[in-house]
């Protein structure tokens, strides 16, 4: 049995860091149903402090999450931002690599991800492939190949 993937991510800011890479991605941040919400609150399955207000949406309090502009069919995973109170306090054991079509201009990738708050932690390279490790607002890492290995 083959499963499909989501991908969780700890944070301090859920809405906030579902936006920043949502943005980054070029994906989508899930729509809230403030309905439904206020029906598990009406039924007593939640209650007010479980939610907060988002750019003016009541969203749950504790994730968002983002998915691809067509979805999570086809095996595209689904990222959920999950809130934690302990900041992250080491390295990441998993990272995201941001490969784009084509990956076009990696240079002029990286300085916009700067530029919107993201971290340059380090380069790298292995063989023919190089890297740009690169931290989002939160420190979680993630990776920009560079120089793409051969195909």
């Amino acid at each position: 049995m083959a499963y499909d993937l989501q991908v969780v991510i700890d944070t301090a800011d859920p809405h906030g860091l579902a936006d920043w890479w949502a943005a980054t991605l070029g994906w989508v941040v899930e729509p809230s149903d403030e309905g439904f919400i206020r029906s598990m609150i009406d039924a007593g399955h939640a209650s007010a402090a479980d939610t907060t207000t988002h750019r003016g949406v009541l969203v749950w309090k504790e994730g968002a999450a983002i998915t691809h502009p067509a979805g999570t069919a086809g095996g595209r995973p689904r990222i959920l931002f999950q809130l934690v109170p302990e900041a992250k306090t080491v390295k990441n054991r998993v990272h995201l690599d941001l490969r784009g079509e084509g990956d076009g201009d990696p240079e002029a990738t990286i300085r916009a991800l700067l530029d919107r708050g993201a971290t340059l932690l380090h380069r790298g390279s292995q063989g023919p492939a190089r890297w740009a490790t690169l931290a989002d607002p939160e420190g979680n890492e993630f990776c920009v190949p560079t120089i793409a290995p051969p195909s």
